[in-house]
This record gives structure tokens, C-alpha cells and sequence, in this order.
């Protein structure tokens, strides 16, 4: 490789490409097709066709498989596909390594270019390839015109050039992607999309000279590319199962006004509710309502004992306060429990991943960890009990309270006024009314978050859960409140709660409530027990190697306490409906776990304010959750997180098959599939049921962007259950409705 001189550089950059300006429109372009990936201590559910659905369905998938699902990538790109993960891992490590990689404050280009001169698999010793990484440019700009020279790019097809730079090592760019338009830009280790094409760019010409050849390949596997049949097979799945879902509803009629009910409980629209709030309500006098599990309160939470901070609401959301929860021991006393256990794990780790330590520990501790792990294999429950009184040796057990002074007064009662109207709970309330945020129990997952929750960056919904009930027992919001003709009554409790999903059990957080309540939430705890017990039975059924002689209560508390248990539950597998309406329309019917239900009553919504909302944030957030299901179903390799058998965890921020994949961006093939080639979960878009008048809905599509771009692309089906005229429309891609006879 011949350095170029400054001054040709300048010429040849003059005469072939175009301005620094239209560089940087194709590179932002380029990055437009690329959906972001949360790291795994806080995933979070989405499309990665995400950059595609400008597109119709159809050409989305087509696409896709031409950018994404190509078996058979040129050998030089293979090559400068595993010099780049190398150097990725080192430098988006987050504490996995010991040493860690020199430098990274310059951030990614300028750091990995001051060490390129010692990896000699990039360069070989070659004394050109070693001068021309010397005298490179200073900006990742002006190396990426070099880059494009000298790999020959025509100046046309530098946007695709660039794409292609992304999408054949897709799993890294989706981080990126995340950690440029969706991270906190305050971060030590900086990265700046344009310094990663560059990067790509510079260890491209090292070891692939001829790589212009990229852009034939790409298309030849367009012109290869059908899905013709595929998209035939999704269509009649779709249109059959819609047909059975509109027969089972559409004969409900609204009933009468019930008698007060004994308790009220607000589930999270999570498909996983449906199943248990069917077993529950089967016990008796109880109602439930679905609402998106963060509650209607964008907060960032602070433990006061643990000192961590998460933002506490879905991502499409910014956090509008920050909530300090303090534990019901005094602050000082729990902290130092905490610190003492945290002291002993960091020990330990410290031991375990220091590289001259492992053989000593091993010569001291290895019985004792051949017990273990003997304990914990063979004896799950029992490794489980110690622990916790391990934990609890070090640590007390303590309860947090929310501290909600910094939200405004005005505030409060608005998130309380928003929350009771969206989900239509604004009269005839029960003595107790229960805001059941969700989180899950596993052991040895490294997908424990997208199982906490798909939307809220796998963080339980308890804080928000308490937060509401705090706001609503406050005797001058209520006051408030009635001014909205929302009339609480004085005997109403507000409590908060959290449904663990993958046992089924709700605990209810009633510390200082007065005796008054004692026996009702006692009466509730006995038949949400029994609910439990009730869906533990289906579910288990649904589980693979669950039998009639395994559909016992103690086998799903065993599944969560398993470290070598691939499938704890199924998660949100199945999912295919989102139905906007009151409980009375769904409630006489078994849907399976596979819908989304989030309560509405288009007659308290005259303004469409509910309606809106729901549809432009709940519903799209179900359609990164049901296209991130559908895509893994489709193809587990290239969408999805491959086996969980085979993974390694890389960096703690995610799954590589091996030791040096790319960066798996999906969820892995046990959360979809019964076995190797039976998936459990059926790939079907999205079909969203709003029970409403077609003249509350069309407006507000048509004010919205993205629901214009998801409707009249065909990546989510609308139907509208008409009460004005009970008729079921569908929205076509006109943006026009058709009279749906089913």
C-alpha cells in the first residue's frame, strides 16, 4: 500500500466525492437502517427492521434478508469482521475484563488507531501499511474520504458503501446505535457514529484492499432476495387468527352497572397478565384493569441504600422527576448491610477474574465450589434457601417508600387524574384498588431483563406502582380530583404491588396500613394465591417438558430458582393482538396469553386525549416487543440470540455465539422455540383492536407520523370495533376503512 501525499489526497478528494456535508448525510442515511440494542442490564424490546418500515411489510422483509440474513458474506469481509470484534470487545468492555483497554477516554477511532501499530494481523509489518496508518488524517471525516479513494467507492455509492459497513456486522452497530441517539451522552468511553464507520473503514483497507466488491455482492443477494412465500404463509396465519379473535368478541354486550367490587387491581398491558387476571377474577368479586406497567409516571428512581439510579419509565419517555426511595430501617443501618454484602461479592469477583488468582483460589476454594456447584445443580431450592439467609446475614430485608416532594403538587394530580381517566377507573371504586407492577425470577439468565420488562429497560414497575398509590391516598389530591368529577371514596386504600411473572406470586406492599384493612388484604393475598396456583397449572402446561405428573405448585418456583433452566418461562412468546377497550369485552374469553390488554372507555375520553396516547406510545411499544418475538422466530441467527447453550457473554453488555460472533441483538432460541426446529412462538404482526367509533380514531392516525408509517406500511393490522354501529372495520393501507365480515 502506497501512502498518499497531502496534496494528491486533496485533489483526488476534490475531483470524486462529493462535500464533507454529503458525506455526512450518507452517513447519517447509512445509520437511519440500523435499530438500537440495549446492553443486557437493561434490554429493551425492538424492531430490527426498525430502519425499514418507511417501507411497505413486504419489501421491509425483503430488504432485510438482503442486508441482514446473507449466509454466504465475502471471505475478506469475514476477515475484517473478526479484526473488528477484537477490537469492539476491548473497547466497549464495561468491567468484565481485568485489564482494560488503554486509552478509551479518546474515544473509539482515536483510541484504537494509537494501538493498531501494535496489532501485527492487521498490518503484517508491512512498512506502506504501517506509514499509511501513521500519516492518516486527524478527522474520522477526512479518513473516511481516504478510505473511499483509496478502496476506489464511487461517490454514488458511498451511502450504500457505508450501509453495508453496518449491516454486515450488524450486532456491534445496533449497540452503537444505541449508544449514540439513546444512551446517556455523558459517558467515559465517548463513540461517535462517523468514527465508527471510520474504523470500519480503516481496518477494511488494511486487510481487504478489493472491498468495492462488497457492493456486487450486496446486489446479487437483492436480486435473490424474495419472500414471496413467506409473506404469503404470515398474511393466512393473520387473517385466521383475526377472524377467531372478532367472533369471540363481537357478540359481548356491555353489562349493567355491578355492585362495588372487593378489590380493583391494575395489571400491566404485558400479555402475561391476561392469563392471571382471568384466574383471578374467577375467584370472585374482583375486577382488573390493564395499564402500561410505569403507570403514567416518567420518573428516574434513586435507592437510597443502594445509591443506583434508573430511569423508571419506557424509553420512548424522558424522566420528568427523580424519586429518592427510601427503607422503612434507618438509612445508615441498611446502607452499611448493604455495603457489607456488596464488599464480600467484590471480593470475590475480584478474585475470580484477576488473572493471577484463579489457580490459587482454585487450589484453596475448590471443594468448597465443587459442592456448590454440586448444591446448585442437583439441589436448586435448597443452594436457593442458603443464599438468601446468607444475603439476609449480611443484609436485613428492608421495604422502600417513595419520597415524592419533587414532583409539584399540580403534578401529582395530574399524573392521578390521567392515569384513573386512560384506564377508566373513575367511579365506583373498591375499597382497595392495586397498582401491580411486574418483574421476573431467574437464575444463571443473561436475559433476566428483557423478562422484567420489555419497554422500561428491564426494570420492575413497583416504584411507579408505589409512587401512584402515594399520590392518590394524599387527601388534598382526592380534593383535587373532584373537581374532574373523579369522587373517591374516603374508605378507598391505594396500594402498590408487584406480579412476579415467572412464578405467578403478587406481593403487596401494605407496611403502616391500619388495622382497618388488615383482614381485606389478607382475604386478597388468599385468592391471589389461588389464582396463583390456578395459572401455574396452564402455564406449566405450556412449558416444554412440563407434564401432567411436573403441574405441581412447587414445579414453577423450581424453574426460577434453576441456574441450568433454559426456559424459566416463555416471556412474551405468542403475542400477536393489542385490544384497546373496557375488561367487559374480553372478559368471558380465553385468549391465551397472546394479547395485550389496555383498558379504555371511549365514552370518558371526548377529547380523544386517552386514546391518543394509548395508541401513540403503549401501542408502539407493543409493536417493537411483537416484531422483535416475530423477527427471532423468523430467523434465529441473524435476528435473534442463538442458543443460550453455546453464548458467551462479552463486555457485560452482551451475547456473542463463540468467542468472537457478532454482537447478538435478539432474544435467544429457547425464548421461541419448543427445540431446535419447533418454534413456539408464530411470527404474525401486530393486530390492534380498538374498541371505539371509527370517527375517534382516524384523526388521530392522521396527526401522528408513526402511526401513519406503521398503518399504511402494513407492520401493524388496525381494526376497529365500532359500539356506534357494532361493526368491525379494518384499515387498509389507504387509510381508509373496510366493513370486515367475519
Amino acid at each position: 500500500m502506497k501512502a498518499l501525499r497531502k496534496a494528491e489526497l486533496m485533489e483526488n478528494t476534490t475531483r470524486t466525492l462529493s462535500s464533507v456535508s454529503d458525506m455526512q448525510i450518507a452517513i447519517t442515511n447509512s445509520w437511519s437502517r440500523i435499530a438500537p440494542f440495549w446492553p443486557l442490564k437493561n434490554l429493551i424490546a425492538v424492531n430490527p427492521l426498525a430502519g425499514f418500515e418507511d417501507l411497505p411489510f413486504e419489501e421491509g422483509l425483503k430488504q432485510g434478508k438482503a442486508y441482514f440474513q446473507q449466509k454466504n458474506l465475502p471471505e475478506g469481509m469475514h476477515h475484517v469482521n473478526r479484526e473488528s470484534i477484537k477490537w469492539l470487545q476491548a473497547f466497549f468492555d464495561e468491567g468484565q475484563s481485568t485489564l482494560q483497554m488503554p486509552g478509551r477516554n479518546l474515544g473509539l477511532l482515536k483510541s484504537t488507531l494509537s494501538l493498531f501499530r501494535f496489532d501485527k494481523r492487521l498490518h503484517k509489518n508491512d512498512l506502506n501499511k504501517t506509514r499509511w496508518l501513521e500519516n492518516l488524517p486527524d478527522t474520522s471525516e477526512a479518513i473516511i474520504a481516504e478510505a473511499l479513494i483509496y478502496l476506489g467507492v464511487p461517490v454514488q455509492m458511498q451511502e450504500e458503501f457505508f450501509t453495508l459497513m453496518l449491516t454486515t456486522l450488524p450486532g456491534w452497530a445496533a449497540h452503537i446505535q444505541y449508544r449514540t441517539t439513546w444512551a446517556d451522552a455523558n459517558h467515559p468511553c465517548p463513540v461517535i457514529q462517523s468514527e465508527y464507520i471510520a474504523f470500519r473503514l480503516v481496518i477494511t483497507c488494511l486487510i481487504w484492499p478489493g472491498a468495492n466488491a462488497l457492493l456486487l455482492w450486496h446486489m446479487n443477494a437483492l436480486q435473490t432476495s424474495g419472500c414471496q412465500d413467506i409473506y404469503a404463509s404470515i398474511t393466512a396465519d393473520e387473517t385466521a387468527y383475526q377472524t377467531d379473535l372478532i367472533n369471540r368478541i363481537r357478540a359481548l354486550k356491555k353489562p349493567t352497572q355491578n355492585s362495588r367490587p372487593k378489590a380493583q387491581l391494575v395489571f400491566c398491558i404485558d400479555v402475561r397478565s391476561e392469563p392471571f387476571r382471568r384466574a383471578l377474577e374467577a375467584q370472585g368479586d374482583y375486577e382488573t384493569y390493564g395499564f402500561a406497567g410505569f403507570f403514567g409516571v416518567p420518573i428516574s428512581v434513586k435507592d437510597a441504600v443502594t445509591g443506583e439510579t434508573h430511569a423508571s419509565c419506557p424509553v420512548l419517555l424522558k424522566p420528568a422527576h427523580n424519586i429518592v426511595e427510601r427503607p422503612n430501617c434507618s438509612d445508615h443501618a441498611c446502607t452499611e448491610g448493604h455495603k457489607r454484602l456488596q464488599g464480600f461479592k467484590k471480593l470475590y469477583q475480584s478474585l475470580k477474574y484477576t488473572f493471577t488468582t484463579p489457580f490459587s483460589l482454585m487450589e484453596t476454594m475448590g471443594v468448597a465450589s465443587g459442592l456448590w456447584m454440586g448444591l446448585k445443580s442437583f439441589f436448586p431450592t435448597v443452594s436457593s434457601n442458603i443464599q438468601s439467609t446468607l444475603k439476609r446475614f449480611f443484609a436485613s430485608d428492608y421495604t422502600l417508600f417513595p419520597d415524592i416532594q419533587s414532583i409539584p403538587f399540580e403534578q401529582q394530580v395530574s399524573y392521578g387524574r390521567r392515569a384513573l381517566k386512560m384506564m377508566g377507573l373513575t367511579e365506583n371504586f373498591a375499597p382497595l384498588v392495586v397498582f401491580c407492577g411486574h418483574g421476573s425470577t431467574t437464575q444463571n439468565n443473561a436475559y433476566a431483563t428483557a423478562l422484567d420488562c420489555g419497554a422500561c429497560g428491564g426494570h420492575p414497575g413497583a416504584p411507579n406502582a408505589r409512587i401512584l398509590a402515594t399520590i392518590l391516598n394524599d387527601k388534598n389530591v382526592r380534593k383535587s380530583l373532584e373537581e374532574y368529577k373523579i369522587v373517591i371514596p374516603e374508605d378507598t386504600l391505594f396500594l402498590a404491588a408487584e406480579h412476579n411473572t415467572t412464578t405467578d406470586a403478587v406481593e403487596i406492599y401494605s407496611n403502616n396500613v391500619s388495622k382497618s384493612y388488615i383482614e381485606k388484604i389478607n382475604d386478597l393475598k388468599k385468592y391471589l394465591d389461588n389464582a396463583r396456583h390456578s395459572n401455574n397449572q396452564w402455564r406449566l402446561s405450556q412449558l416444554e417438558g412440563a407434564t401432567h405428573k411436573k403441574l405441581s405448585p412447587k414445579a414453577i418456583l423450581l424453574r426460577s430458582k434453576d441456574w441450568a433452566q433454559v426456559r424459566p418461562e416463555w416471556g412474551l412468546a405468542r403475542n400477536a393482538a393489542f385490544i384497546v377497550g373496557p375488561r367487559w369485552l374480553t372478559k368471558d374469553v380465553d385468549l391465551e396469553g397472546r394479547v395485550f390488554l389496555h383498558s379504555y372507555e371511549w365514552e370518558k375520553d371526548g377529547d380523544r386525549a386517552a386514546l391518543t396516547t394509548i395508541l401513540t406510545a403503549p401501542m408502539v411499544v407493543a409493536q417493537w416487543i411483537n416484531a422483535q418475538y416475530f423477527f427471532s422466530t423468523l430467523d434465529n441467527v441473524a435476528f435473534g440470540g442463538g442458543s443460550k447453550i453455546t453464548k458467551n457473554i462479552t463486555g457485560k453488555i452482551g451475547i456473542m455465539q463463540g468467542n468472537a460472533s457478532d454482537l447478538m441483538h435478539g432474544l435467544p432460541l429457547q425464548s421461541v422455540f419448543k427445540s431446535d426446529d419447533e418454534p413456539y412462538h408464530k411470527p404474525m404482526r401486530l393486530t390492534v383492536i380498538v374498541h371505539a367509533p371509527r370517527a375517534y380514531i382516524g384523526p388521530i392516525i392522521l396527526q401522528h407520523n408513526i402511526l401513519k408509517k406503521l398503518f399504511r406500511n402494513g407492520w401493524v393490522h388496525l381494526i376497529c370495533n365500532d359500539p356506534t354501529s357494532q361493526q368491525n372495520f379494518k384499515l387498509n393501507r389507504y387509510l381508509t376503512w373496510s366493513d370486515l365480515s367475519v
